[in-house]
């Protein structure tokens, strides 16, 4: 069972000129809480970071822990750089019947629980699954204004899911799931095994296990983590 960051990414939205994964967090970077929370699932015998070729930052944050490696085989896209990390497990002694946990590495508060308790559930799965999020809030879909947006109807939000990550599946069935499916049309691993045909299992996840994708889900991030290590030290001190 292995774990894949796609983490080739410029982070362009966020506007701070370099990649996210690699600003500080709670005193850290992103990428470094990620590795953490990965590691403490002792059914992960290897986590791969897939970059870029020409990264430069990666290999200092990995160290030397023999789980841990990276892949400099990241694409233009995140279903591209997927498909490489893939590949690049295949390529290293990991076979098309091992499960595959994806892993956005801008979700940097996701807890070791989280992730085991999706691979509890999906271990046993023909599919395969990913961590999700019920919907609570009313949806609305805004009209063709785009000027001023107006809404144009409520959309029931009754079996409405939000997708997390990581997202399980067998190495072999995502690698045609991606190699079928255009990168335009991939927005996440499970979307790719659905075109197949699938139905992947919805596993409950947590509201903490957001995408940090502007400043202020990165202060959110930094908050979250900070809290988590006073109320670790603080159950250690007891």
């Amino acid at each position: 069972m292995y774990a894949l960051i796609p983490a080739a990414g410029s982070g362009a939205r966020m506007g701070a000129g370099v990649p996210k994964q690699y600003l500080p967090v709670a005193g850290e970077p992103m990428l470094v809480h990620v590795l953490r929370a990965l590691l403490d699932c002792e059914a992960l015998r290897r986590v791969v970071v897939v970059v870029q070729a020409h990264d430069v930052q990666a290999q200092a944050l990995l160290g030397s822990n023999p789980r841990l490696a990276l892949a400099r085989c990241g694409g233009p896209s995140r279903a591209a750089s997927v498909r490489g990390g893939l590949r690049w497990l295949l390529e290293h002694g990991a076979s098309a019947e091992d499960w595959v946990l994806v892993h956005d590495a801008a979700r940097c508060c996701v807890t070791p629980q989280a992730v085991q308790r999706l691979i509890d559930a999906c271990v046993g799965d023909a599919v395969g699954g990913l961590l999700a999020l019920a919907l609570a809030d009313t949806l609305k879909r805004q009209g063709a204004e785009r000027a001023v947006p107006r809404v144009d109807t409520t959309v029931a939000r009754a079996g409405l899911w939000q997708a997390q990550t990581p997202q399980m599946f067998r190495i072999g069935m995502l690698a045609d799931a991606l190699d079928a499916c255009a990168a335009d049309e991939v927005t996440d691993e499970s979307s790719a095994i659905e075109s197949l045909g699938l139905r992947p299992l919805l596993v409950p996840g947590d509201a903490s296990n957001f995408k940090v994708t502007l400043e202020g889900d990165l202060e959110l991030a930094d908050a979250l983590l900070r809290a988590r290590r006073i109320a670790q030290a603080a159950e250690q001190a007891a």
